[in-house]
């Protein structure tokens, strides 16, 4: 009787929301989430795709019991999600469970005529009806294709995050072909323009590319610098994997001149400026902090919760960029995590409540096609951002944040 009430009142939820673009993702950038679901889709045929579902366990002692775990298929983001589309993830479906992972595969099959199609899969907690909610492209305009391998941490688990430290290695396992290439990308990026700035930011005229050779699969595989690789079965064809490398620090800071870069979103130019030239980084960043805030203890909060939110922001938005350098990094360091996120076929929305204002914030950001990631967004610049943006700083720059 217990599973039936709890499998209804999942019904009942996604019937209150019954499609993919009315489903509120907020719980994806929680800083207090209990666990992180995800798909990575791997490509079988043209149109069958094995769906590979790994569950973070964030919090310690996680009871598999606790949660109701499904999937569905849609063929649109504004499809009605009726409950003979999902598919109910019990503990006999596990493939795997490890220390830090439950672990589902699933094999779906897409009509061949269909051009569209989107997996959503569902944790929902039953003790207090959180829902954490994971989608992805299968087929569609902005993915150019699935690859027909993934990578693998060594317990067999695949590979989850958004990033990888240096001088570790992934498996990479497929069903096509013995070889695979990689592709390194050493290139460093600029910190995005802030929102209300619409003039184009500066694209760099070329980007340089080393060939790293060949590899096998089912052998581990090191990375041995910092950038982005990229790794291909067939090098005619888009389809590949990204695999972001960073230092052994990250996603946390890794020293005073990293601190530095990190808090040009909440000082003046001359500020910044000249905590770049200053010789004693770590001396000019404590000065920095006691001038804003006027007191040390509130310096010291102030210190933990911005590079806090630094970290989230790169565990949650890092792609060949690190996370706080995104459009999204950006928006979520200063304004914290969004209380409503919604997504469309070309779009993803963040809605704030404004301060000492019954108003709503909204930022847009449009998806982009990307050969090496299908989650490419930027943010649609406004001027009507800056009244709120200045006011979330000042915020920071007294001590205290909104959130």
């Amino acid at each position: 009787m217990a599973v039936f009430i709890m499998l209804f009142t999942l019904s009942l939820s996604l019937q209150a929301q019954s499609t993919l673009e009315n489903l509120n993702q907020n719980l994806r950038y929680s800083r207090y989430s209990r666990l992180s679901v995800k798909i990575i889709p791997q490509k079988e045929t043209n149109n069958t795709f094995l769906l590979q579902m790994p569950v973070e366990k964030i919090e310690d002692n996680i009871d598999f019991e606790d949660y109701l775990f499904s999937y569905a298929i849609v063929g649109s983001f504004t499809e009605e999600i009726a409950d003979g589309q999902i598919t109910r993830l019990t503990r006999d479906k596990l493939k795997s469970e490890s220390e830090r992972h439950f672990y589902f595969e699933e094999s779906v099959t897409i009509p061949e005529n269909q051009t569209e199609a989107y997996a959503v899969f569902w944790a929902k907690d039953s003790r207090q009806g959180d829902e954490y909610i994971y989608h992805i492209d299968l087929k569609g305009p902005y993915i150019f294709e699935t690859p027909t391998f993934s990578a693998y941490y060594g317990n067999n688990i695949p590979f989850d995050q958004t990033f990888l430290n240096v001088e570790e290695a992934l498996l990479f396992k497929g069903h096509a072909g013995i070889n695979l290439y990689s592709y390194f990308y050493p290139q460093q990026f600029t910190v995005p323009l802030p929102p209300m700035e619409t003039k184009p930011a500066a694209v760099p005229k070329e980007i340089d590319v080393q060939d790293d050779g060949t590899f096998l699969q089912n052998v581990p595989k090191t990375f041995n610098q910092n950038g982005y690789y990229f790794i291909q079965s067939d090098t005619t064809a888009p389809a590949g994997v990204l695999v972001k490398t960073v230092p052994n620090a990250f996603p946390r800071v890794e020293d005073w001149d990293k601190m530095v870069d990190m808090v040009v979103y909440i000082s003046t130019r001359r500020e910044h400026e000249s905590l770049l030239s200053a010789q004693d980084k770590k001396k000019a960043l404590d000065q920095y902090w006691i001038n804003m805030t006027k007191d040390e203890e509130i310096s010291k909060n102030l210190i933990r919760e911005y590079f806090r939110q630094i970290e989230f922001a790169n565990i949650l938005f890092t792609d060949f960029r690190e996370g706080w350098k995104t459009d999204r990094g950006m928006i979520y360091t200063v304004m914290g995590p969004p209380e409503e996120v919604y997504f469309n076929l070309d779009r993803e929305v963040w809605i704030y409540a404004g301060i000492d204002t019954n108003s709503k914030i909204t930022f847009t950001f449009a998806r982009v096609k990307n050969v090496l990631t299908p989650h490419y967004y930027q943010l649609n610049r406004s001027r009507a951002y800056q009244p709120e943006w200045f006011k979330r700083i000042t915020l920071w720059r007294s001590g205290k944040m909104a959130f």
